[in-house]
């Protein structure tokens, strides 16, 4: 009989990365798909996980999977080492002649739609060798990615900048009523919130900054803000309005992006409050890296 216990097995980082993915997303299936791995290769890599730490991590279920105690552990920890390995790696990758490395990038919707297509193409031809990871996120997970260094750059509403967060100007983002043509509000040149509030409202994004803002100032309004239906897409809430089910209030970026239709017109939001801007944050560094910076320099130029 061996009087030692066996050694344990090495833990694997890309397998660690993997488990992660799969913490996040809740589900095998669409973690291998972010990932670009097959699910039977992350099924099996997360069995080897498990083994080596020689306890179950995950509960799986048909509605996906939940971690177990042991799991949470892992999870934490995990998420903490990944960060810090990526970071390592884009570190190296920061010096040298050419700039490369990958970018973390959290964006709130309006700047995905309206600004980044063109920004990031543009970048993309200046730095070849700099991939972007875009995350779409509501302002307040983009300033916590910023925080928790999840992110290298944020794009967000302009808010009150947490301590250890920079932050830039990035663009004019005012807010726009969209309504069907022939509708009554289509006579006026802009709207006041008072009157929108009149009619039937497509919200969007339940909870995110835009609807938060739209119940507040409602509410300062003595009046309420009672959407109709809440999509979570601005081409939906404009398919909505386009078939005459309501009205919608929507930042101007994204009205343009899906002002190709005849079936609506879009009016400015008459109050001082409509106009918003938008502001590239990041974890204060000096200096931050190359990579970074130069997607910096491009987003703010």
């Amino acid at each position: 009989m061996n009087a030692f216990p066996a050694p344990p097995r090495r833990l694997d980082a890309y397998s660690l990365r993997l488990f992660v993915a799969v913490a996040h997303a809740g589900s095998i299936a669409r973690a291998a798909e972010l990932e670009h791995i097959a699910s039977s290769a992350l099924s099996r890599r997360l069995a080897d996980l498990e083994h080596s730490f020689g306890t179950p991590l995950l509960v799986r279920s048909p509605r996906g999977v939940t971690l177990t105690d042991a799991g949470r552990i892992v999870f934490e920890r995990g998420l903490q080492i990944d960060n810090e390995l990526q970071g390592l790696v884009r570190e190296v990758q920061g010096h040298g002649e050419e700039v490369r490395g990958t970018v973390r990038l959290y964006a709130n919707m309006s700047a995905v739609i309206g600004f980044l297509p063109e920004k990031l193409s543009l970048f993309k031809a200046r730095f070849p060798h700099v991939r972007i990871s875009l995350h779409e996120a509501d302002t307040r997970e983009v300033l916590r990615a910023c925080l928790d260094d999840r992110a290298d750059l944020g794009v967000g509403v302009a808010v009150a900048v947490p301590s250890g967060v920079d932050s830039w100007y990035f663009a004019t983002d005012p807010l726009q009523v969209v309504i069907p043509r022939g509708h009554s509000l289509s006579e006026s040149e802009t709207v006041d919130f008072s009157r929108a509030l009149e009619f039937p409202l497509i919200g969007v994004h339940q909870g995110g900054s835009l609807d938060r803002l739209l119940h507040e100032r409602a509410e300062a309004a003595q009046m309420r803000f009672t959407p109709e239906v809440s999509l979570s897409s601005f081409d939906a809430v404009c398919r909505m309005v386009e078939a005459g089910l309501g009205i919608a209030v929507i930042p101007q970026s994204a009205a343009a992006a899906y002002a190709g239709t005849a079936g609506f017109i879009r009016r400015p939001l008459a109050d001082p409050w409509a106009h918003r801007e938008l502001r590239l944050y990041a974890l204060r560094r000096q200096p931050q890296l190359r990579s970074t910076q130069a997607l910096m320099d491009v987003l703010s130029g």
